[in-house]
């Protein structure tokens, strides 16, 4: 899709606009009126004075993971790349290398990041659709980790709080885990723990439910909160992965449990169903009534979803197969 006929908003996909909505500008943004187009041609064209300056942001990134990423500022009403020396306040995604439909990856994160948010009230970090100068789509979101005067808050990813390194744990260390360990971080480390349980639980949930593949220790994360204490961070790289890579069902190699536990209907259906995901809710403290309530949610199959997804800058081809396999999901999870 070309970015200058776009029909809906390439932030919150509310129908009927043109660009950036003023409600997702004033949450992405600040309110700035800043375009969908970026002043720029992507990484990777014949246009070396562009390409170069991508490859000295990356130097400067310190983001981990795979995927190419891009510091940008926001100076007066227009993104730029950041130089040396700044702090950059958003992370562009332009498009992968090396995976099926990579294309489409810009897409398939910034819908699954806004169903997260707006069928099922995760709270995630800003993002959008954004174009380069060519119609190249793209992914941009807001950094949750800067404070308004540049400074940042504290922040520590879960390989960081279970002590997992390359070093100590190999190449793999940030999978080395399971959701239970993983679980267990936030009551070792939140006081107020119940409430930060219930939003890890929703996330596991959703990446299951969504095919999100990715959901490993450095993507959840504990940040600190204004009154100085720590809070599960906001929700980030929420993705489909298995339209780009042949993923299993859980990023994580040891599963849901610690001791490899599966009820009767995972050994049955060889995937994990609602039994499997309550038996983990109640190993990490959260009280059966609240689990049921959050449950029934997911077990849902809400018409936001369906919309959203029609909504989306994905092809329609890609708009059917990603929803077939959200169907495909549900019916596991509802398995007894």
């Amino acid at each position: 899709m070309k970015a200058w006929a776009i029909d809906c908003c390439p932030g919150s996909l509310a129908e009927g606009y043109a660009t950036y909505s003023p409600s997702c500008l004033g949450q992405l943004f600040e309110g700035r009126k800043v375009s969908h187009i970026l002043p720029y041609d992507p990484p990777h064209t014949d246009n070396e004075a562009d390409t170069e300056q991508f490859i000295e942001n990356r130097r400067r990134i310190s983001i981990s993971g795979v995927q190419e990423k891009v510091s940008l500022r926001l100076e007066k009403n227009v993104l730029r790349l950041t130089r040396e020396g700044e702090q950059g306040l958003y992370i562009l995604k332009p498009l992968p290398r090396d995976v099926k439909r990579a294309k489409q990856a810009p897409a398939n994160e910034h819908l699954t990041m806004q169903i997260a948010r707006q069928v099922y009230g995760i709270h995630t970090a800003e993002n959008a659709m954004i174009f380069f100068k060519d119609g190249t789509p793209a992914y941009i979101t807001k950094r949750f980790d800067i404070k308004k005067e540049g400074e940042k808050w504290g922040k520590e990813d879960f390989a960081s709080l279970a002590g997992k390194t390359k070093d100590n744990a190999g190449a793999d260390f940030k999978y080395d885990s399971n959701y239970e360990e993983a679980g267990s971080l936030i009551k070792k480390y939140v006081s107020a723990w119940q409430g930060e349980i219930e939003k890890y639980m929703g996330i596991v949930l959703f990446n299951y439910l969504f095919s999100n593949g990715d959901g490993h220790l450095k993507n959840f994360s504990l940040i600190e909160s204004a009154k100085g204490d720590y809070l599960l961070s906001p929700a980030y790289d929420l993705i489909n992965s298995r339209l780009h890579v042949n993923d299993s069902d859980f990023a994580l190699c040891g599963g849901l449990f610690a001791d490899a536990y599966k009820s009767e209907a995972y050994k049955k259906y060889n995937h994990a169903c609602k039994t499997d995901f309550i038996e983990l809710a109640n190993r990490l403290g959260m009280a059966p009534s609240r689990m049921e309530k959050l449950l029934a949610r997911f077990l849902e199959k809400p018409p936001l979803v369906a919309s959203l997804v029609h909504r989306s800058f994905f092809p329609e081809s890609e708009k059917q197969v990603y929803y077939r396999m959200y169907e495909t999901r549900m019916d596991s999870l509802r398995k007894e």
